[in-house]
Formats: C-alpha cells, sequence, structure tokens
C-alpha cells in the first residue's frame, strides 16, 4: 500500500459520475468513508461486487459510511456501465460515484496496482483494494484482493462496525465477533476500572497461567440486558 493505517488519506482531487470531488470535502465532517477499487468497468466480478455494494448503501448509510469506488476507465464508461449493473441486479438507480482514474494517477499513488492482471494495451490494473477512512480523515483499514476473488461486502460492514465501537469504547472485538456479541476488554483498562467502565460486567476467564487477560463484557453500545 502507499501509506499506512493512521496516516492521513490523501484529500484528493477526481472526476467521478456524480461530479468532480475533493475527497475530505466529499466526506463532509464526522463522517466515515470507504474507497474500493475494481480492475476495469464491463467485467464480471466487478459487476456482481458494484451490484452487491449498491444493495448495501442504505446499511452503510445508517452508520454514517458514505461509498466510493475507483477503476482506470473514464466517467462516461463509468456511466454506460452502471447501466449494465442495473439491468444485472434489477434496481432502479445506482446510488454511489464511481471515480474515474483512466491515466492510473491515483492508482499509482495509493499503491493498488496489480502486477499480474493487465489490460488490453498491456497496463497494469487496479487490484481489488478497499481503504476505510474515518471522521478524522485517518485510514482505518486496507485489505488487498486479487482480481480473480471477489469480496464479502458482508464482512466489510462488520469490520465497520468493529471499528466504530473500538473507536469510542474501550473493547476490541474477538474472532468472528458479530454486532450484538460479546466484546473484550482491552488490556490498557485496569482491574479498578471494570465496574465503572463496565456495568453489564466482566467475565474474567481463568487460564492456566494466571494472567487475566481474557475478559469478555456485553456489546456497550446496545442497551444493557435486564
Amino acid at each position: 500500500m502507499g501509506f499506512n493505517l493512521g496516516d492521513e488519506f490523501p484529500n484528493f482531487s477526481a472526476k467521478t459520475t456524480a461530479g468532480d470531488i475533493k475527497f475530505h470535502d466529499w466526506i463532509g465532517k464526522d463522517g466515515w468513508a470507504i474507497l474500493f477499487s475494481h480492475p476495469a468497468d464491463f467485467t464480471p466480478v466487478c459487476t456482481t461486487e458494484l451490484g452487491m455494494v449498491n444493495k448495501m448503501v442504505e446499511k452503510f448509510k445508517a452508520l454514517n459510511v458514505k461509498l466510493i469506488a475507483l477503476s482506470c476507465d473514464d466517467v462516461d464508461s463509468h456511466s454506460k456501465w452502471t447501466e449494465d449493473i442495473l439491468a444485472f441486479t434489477k434496481d432502479a438507480k445506482f446510488d454511489f460515484p464511481i471515480i474515474a482514474d483512466p491515466k492510473r494517477d491515483l492508482a499509482v499513488q495509493f499503491g493498488m496496482l496489480d502486477p499480474v492482471e493487465k489490460d488490453s494495451k498491456g497496463l497494469p490494473l487496479t487490484c481489488r483494494a478497499v481503504f476505510i477512512v474515518g471522521p478524522d480523515y485517518k485510514l482505518k483499514l486496507s485489505m488487498l484482493y486479487p482480481a480473480t476473488t471477489g469480496r464479502n461486502f458482508d464482512e466489510i460492514y462488520r469490520v465497520v462496525q468493529s471499528l466504530q465501537l473500538t473507536a469510542y469504547k474501550k473493547v476490541a472485538t474477538p474472532a468472528n465477533w458479530q454486532s450484538g456479541g460479546d466484546c473484550m476488554v482491552i488490556p490498557s483498562v485496569k482491574k479498578e476500572e471494570l465496574a465503572t467502565l463496565f456495568p453489564a460486567g466482566v467475565d474474567t476467564k481463568t487460564l492456566p497461567s494466571g494472567k487475566e487477560y481474557l475478559r469478555f463484557t456485553p456489546d456497550p453500545s446496545k442497551p444493557a440486558k435486564k
């Protein structure tokens, strides 16, 4: 990748299917954003991915997350491609913008060119990158998939839920966590702070080492069970 977790995501300018944008202005204040790239327009896996994301726009909006795609084609190509996507998914409208990057300027800047997959001119295509950007415009998560593997956007949705929860509460989420499931108290929380920070209770597991680091608590973003 072109940058690391915690780096400020570039405030780039770009043409999109929804007009010209300045990335930070487009995100707005206190919002989250997901930028995900695609190898090319009019390709099979990409069509299924954008179709799936289009169906999930409202779910992400409920989390205050904006969605934006990118591939190495121009706006006119993107616009025509969305007609195919809508025909495939049988949806009435396409609800998020696609960034045009025909010269691969952003793909190079973000370090997301695939050295294996190339277009008809022999130029490298963008891989399936995912960047999640927080309200401070900093990179919270990045994932990189090869062109032949479609992404699981239910997993990306789950990840956003975890990122938002752990950004504001002193918890981490364990393996295979789902929203509403038990969380783990982070190691920096002292034992004497538990009752105040976690009124729903903490279940500390007894381990052979005698160390009390496996501390589970109900999801603090959910109403306490009566």
